[in-house]
């Protein structure tokens, strides 16, 4: 498959900047422009100014493996992160891999993370020893302790206060972005709002009349606007390119419109993010794209746009430069894994998805003992989600041969995943529980 062409620049243009706000937890449905109830002028107006996306997933519905992917252009399980880590995992993102962080890096750019990061907190792993010039925020989840508010390297506050996390994350990202320089820059802006514990500053507790999560969409929303005029202030909008996006669908409260299910599954309410690109001039104001994507392709896009180099290691994301511009309605790709750690449960291609195994949760039973695990589909599940968003009717006996292709691109890229990935595909393939009916077909050929 060829590459896209890359955007030329002007002679002697200085590298346009990149911005990537990432909300944490928050639903496909929660936003105004998504058709939400919930009050987001500031997003509202970056969607009316820029394009908005309806078909980008994320890499996973938990949030370590889905930021990894976001930053490496990999799927968690290649680079060392199935699954979501804690203040004591000794695991991390690898070492060899090159972040959009370092890649900038070393094509010139001053590099800034602010917010949730969630990679890993030994000090090889933390941002700035991942491609990023400074760091100011937590080294996890909002919901974990200890919760240190960090600068670098240093704790700046033992505890962190969850309710003012937001607007003094944004009052740095002002800040900065108010140094800039002829230096191009990348600011990766990751909240915690609105995952629980609800982080809301007076200003804005009470203010949406909808509770704490609806506020704290409010308080994100006034963040986006401030980051915004700021570029527009600076003059920098012509120049910068900006994305909105979520790491993953709602946890307990939000909304994921009209998809099913919720974060921790691979249904697409739990995958399926709001995403919105944002650079007059660049890509054309007030439309909507169709193309299938993954935050997985924010790194090559990124790269694409900048002359930022690309890591030797295979990219799971592609170039959606095409898109953003409008040049192209849909982009070229093989399929796109749903995972669930070491387990590839779903796969998409084009129009089309097909469910291969589930875990048992939520429909949680005493049995079997060990909790969550992966379950075979008594035969794969195949959705339509151009004209079944909600994945409701099932139409894998009408389209055999959809199944077996989609079946077939899945094995053919096993033997390029980690031996974890091949061994739990033959586990699950080889299942039987009291779940599975006897006689039932197993989830997937064997590889």
């Amino acid at each position: 498959m060829a590459l896209p062409s890359r955007p030329k620049l002007r002679a002697g243009a200085r590298p346009p900047n990149v911005v990537l706000i990432l909300a944490d937890d928050l639903g496909f449905g929660d936003v105004g422009a998504y058709g939400s109830t919930l009050l987001t002028p500031n997003i509202d107006r970056m969607a009316t100014e820029g394009m908005l996306f309806r078909q980008i997933c994320t890499p996973a519905s938990v949030c370590s493996p889905s930021r990894a992917g976001l930053l490496t252009g990999r799927y968690g399980a290649r680079v060392g992160v199935p699954d979501v880590l804690f203040p004591d995992s000794q695991e991390g993102l690898a070492e060899n891999e090159m972040t959009m962080a370092s890649g900038l890096k070393s094509a010139g750019y001053r590099t800034m993370c602010i917010g949730k990061w969630h990679l890993g907190c030994k000090p090889a792993m933390m941002p700035t020893n991942r491609g990023f010039d400074e760091f100011y925020g937590l080294p996890y989840s909002n919901d974990m302790s200890p919760l240190p508010l960090m600068r670098n390297l240093s704790i700046v506050e033992a505890t962190a206060d969850n309710n003012l996390l937001t607007q003094r994350y944004t009052e740095r990202a002002v800040d900065w972005i108010k140094t800039a320089t002829e230096q191009p820059f990348f600011l990766y802006l990751a909240h915690n709002v609105p995952h629980l514990p609800f982080g809301v500053s007076p200003d804005f507790r009470s203010k949406s009349k909808l509770g704490g999560y609806a506020d704290a969409v409010a308080e994100l929303d006034w963040s986006v606007g401030q980051v915004l005029g700021q570029i527009r202030d600076g003059g920098l909008e012509e120049n910068t390119l900006v994305m909105f996006t979520s790491d993953n669908g709602p946890w307990y409260l939000g909304s994921a419109g009209k998809l099913r299910g919720r974060k921790g599954d691979t249904w697409e309410g739990g995958m399926r993010a709001p995403f919105i690109a944002w650079m007059p001039g660049r890509i054309p104001a007030g439309t909507v794209s169709d193309a299938v994507g993954s935050l997985l392709d924010v790194f090559p896009t990124v790269a694409g746009l900048t002359g930022a180099p690309r890591p030797d290691l295979r990219l799971d994301g592609v170039d959606l430069w095409p898109a953003f511009t409008g040049e192209q309605a849909t982009i070229e790709r093989d399929v796109l894994l749903y995972f669930d750690h070491w387990n590839i449960q779903c796969a998409r291609l084009g129009p089309w998805k097909l469910h291969m195994s589930r875990t048992n949760v939520p429909a949680w039973t005493e049995e079997p003992s060990e909790g969550r695990i992966n379950l075979p589909l008594p035969r794969p599940e195949l959705y339509n989600l151009e004209r079944d968003p909600s994945e409701s009717y099932e139409c894998g006996r009408e389209y055999p041969e959809v199944v077996a292709d989609i079946q077939a691109r899945v094995v053919a890229l096993l033997p390029g995943f980690p031996t974890a990935v091949q061994n739990a595909w033959r586990d699950t393939a080889n299942a039987q529980t009291s779940w599975t009916p006897a006689g039932a077909s197993p989830a997937s050929p064997r590889p």
